[in-house]
């Protein structure tokens, strides 16, 4: 009985978070309330501190989740002893991948990383904004310095480009949309790798 109220507490909890990540997406963290959550979930906000102690609590576990996630995909496809091209292509992917499957998550990172990141509890955006750009960039380094890109590439602006296209998509780009997340990165990376003049 215990473990199946456990069960149906984190069942609650995770669809808590999910009503709270909607609304943080949509208002912006600064205009929800603890009321706005609790009220769309059809409880009392005083409920709501049953399973988390504030708006803070739940932005954190949304982010980490997502960060984790992510890094760990990062870190796989680093450690795989790729070509840089196909490290890239991997990168750009799971980036893709990523804001399909955590897209309010996401969203909530477009929106509130820099004014969060000033927070000590925050900490951690800073640690991986350094960690993407040092995997990212090394990354384009090795693929100019082996011959897979071209040798003329400035690799910081190339970085900035790539980290700024791949991440705004969060903002257009639709689960269940009419074109899927993989043909959208197939795309962008035929205009990345490929260009866009005829060959």
């Amino acid at each position: 009985m215990a473990a199946k109220s456990t069960a149906s507490g984190s069942a609650r909890r995770d669809e808590l978070l999910g009503i709270a990540g909607e609304l943080f997406a949509e208002r912006g963290l600064r205009s929800t309330t603890v009321r706005d959550i609790a009220d769309t979930a059809g409880i009392l906000s005083g409920s709501l501190y049953h399973h988390f102690d504030s708006k803070e609590s739940m932005v954190d576990e949304l982010l980490r989740g997502f960060l984790d996630a992510l890094f760990d995909r990062y870190r796989e496809i680093d450690a795989a002893g790729l070509d840089a091209a196909d490290t890239l292509r991997q990168f750009v992917i799971a980036s893709f991948e990523s804001i399909d499957s955590r897209h309010t998550a996401v969203a909530i990172y477009q929106n509130e990383a820099r004014r969060l990141s000033t927070q000590e509890r925050f900490a951690y955006i800073n640690e991986r904004n350094v960690e993407f750009r040092d995997l990212w960039a090394s990354v384009l380094q090795r693929g100019v310095d082996d011959g897979d890109f071209r040798p003329d590439l400035d690799v910081d602006l190339l970085y900035r480009f790539l980290r700024d296209t791949v991440w705004v998509a969060v903002r257009w780009y639709r689960p269940g949309g009419t074109k899927s997340i993989d043909e959208i990165a197939d795309q962008y990376l035929t205009v990345v790798l490929d260009g866009v003049l005829p060959r």
